[in-house]
């Protein structure tokens, strides 16, 4: 099992902020993109020391035997050479090789680090979801220990009734009945708190046995949607999702492949120079050995123009510029998603907004309808089954007001993912 980097608090009650804060420290997702941002980072100085000349220390030996002419005959001859030296290269000019290379790693350092936007977007989305799944559950237990509760009042109104010769035995059945049915329907709404505390647990990057405390849904503002219009909201999502913006760096990336390999048409100049100090000692048959130091040294100015390579230039322009165009057309269809995304999530809000007011409707008239329900039922004027029913309708009420307030919480958290408010709203400590 992994172990958490972070404890969790026992005694504090942790609200979405903190639960967004402890997960982007903890979740090891975020220490992979930051890492691969960096490693970008660094293939942009690499590609920009290109810029620089390159200095390198060598330290030569070598010994050189031949049989050298000497008159009419041959004479064995054998030269040895060491010392230090260095070697310094430049490239002058390369018609934008350099150039190419530059832009696509600055433009792959820039789409790591939308990549890392990302990341923290999906993390923010990811705890949000499980907290406000959370809260449904925990409301939703709330809810059927008040259902179990009234349908332990009707019970004990109808055993009371008989007792008194008022009401009849199915009566009474029908009562426990009910009892039992709100008490399986507890255990059950207590079996998804579990799951769903399990859920936020792991999104938080903490074992799943690990209990922790978290705000209520009592104590969270009523939320309210923006005025924004769809097209604002739309406008918003192509300006700032950040893997949409990833995207559009790839094909920045791509055009500075396309200019590397259209730079392999022309020719690249080079400067060469090499500065040594050699200690050279040399010998021939029948003669005496002789050595020398001194410094020398040599310079030249290179061109490398390949006139004839197979091909090899064409299609590797021909491949640069059709991922470009691939990288081109996968930033229009994220576009295209983005767009349908966005106007999914703003008519689920606008129904979910509705949902919560008939919700409150609905549960206001419930439990006026049960009030008067039981009160009839002890004068004797309405029958068991009315009141049952009356406490069936309110227990699916307070079901669907639960259901109702946090759904609206969840579409108005998915909608600032798709538009990419999410990481604005979090990081302004705004409730959604």
């Amino acid at each position: 099992m992994r172990v958490s980097r972070l404890a969790v608090d026992p005694t504090k009650v942790y609200s979405l902020a903190g639960l967004v804060d402890f997960a982007e420290r903890n979740n090891p997702e975020t220490r992979v993109a930051w890492e691969g941002a960096k490693a970008r980072g660094a293939a942009l100085h690499i590609a920009q020391s290109e810029l620089y000349p390159a200095l390198a220390a060598v330290a030569l030996s070598q010994v050189d035997r031949a049989d050298v002419l000497f008159g009419s005959s041959f004479v064995r001859q054998t030269v040895a050479a060491f010392g230090p030296a260095s070697q310094l290269d430049y490239t002058m000019f390369d018609f934008g090789a350099r150039a190419g290379r530059i832009a696509t790693a600055r433009a792959d350092l820039a789409a790591a680090n939308f990549a890392f936007n990302d990341t923290h977007r999906r993390i923010i989305f990811q705890v949000a979801d499980t907290y406000y799944r959370l809260l449904n559950a925990v409301g939703q237990v709330d809810a059927a220990e008040a259902s179990l509760l009234n349908a332990k009042t009707v019970q004990e109104a109808a055993e009371n009734r008989l007792e008194h010769g008022l009401a009849t035995l199915p009566d009474v059945l029908e009562a426990r009945s009910a009892a039992a049915q709100a008490e399986y329907d507890l255990q059950s709404a207590r079996g998804f708190e579990e799951i769903a505390r399990g859920d936020l647990a792991t999104t938080l990057g903490i074992a799943p046995t690990v209990r922790i405390g978290v705000q209520p849904l009592d104590e969270l503002p009523a939320p309210e949607m923006h005025d924004d219009s769809i097209q604002q909201l739309l406008d918003r999502a192509l300006e700032q999702r950040p893997d949409l913006l990833q995207q559009l760096e790839g094909v920045k990336a791509a055009e500075g492949t396309v200019r590397e390999a259209r730079a392999a048409y022309y020719p690249s100049v080079k400067f060469e120079t090499t500065v040594g100090v050699p200690f050279q000692y040399g010998w021939q048959q029948q003669l005496p050995a002789t050595r020398m130091t001194g410094l020398t040294g040599a310079a030249a100015v290179r061109i490398d123009w390949t006139i004839f390579d197979g091909g090899a230039r064409k299609n590797n322009l021909l491949k640069a510029e059709a991922n470009r165009n691939a990288a081109a057309a996968k930033a229009e269809v994220t576009m295209d998603q983005i767009a349908d995304e966005v106007w999914r999530s703003y008519s689920n809000v606008k129904t979910a907004l509705r949902q919560r007011q008939a919700a409150a409707a609905l549960l206001e008239a419930a439990s006026q309808s049960y009030a008067a329900a039981i009160e009839a039922y002890g004068y004797g004027v309405r029958s068991l089954l009315d009141v049952t029913a009356a406490q069936r309708a309110l227990a699916q009420a307070r079901t669907a007001d639960v259901a109702a307030r946090t759904q609206v919480l969840d579409t108005l958290a998915d909608l600032a993912f798709r538009t990419g408010d999410l990481m604005r709203i979090i990081g302004s400590k705004d409730q959604l």
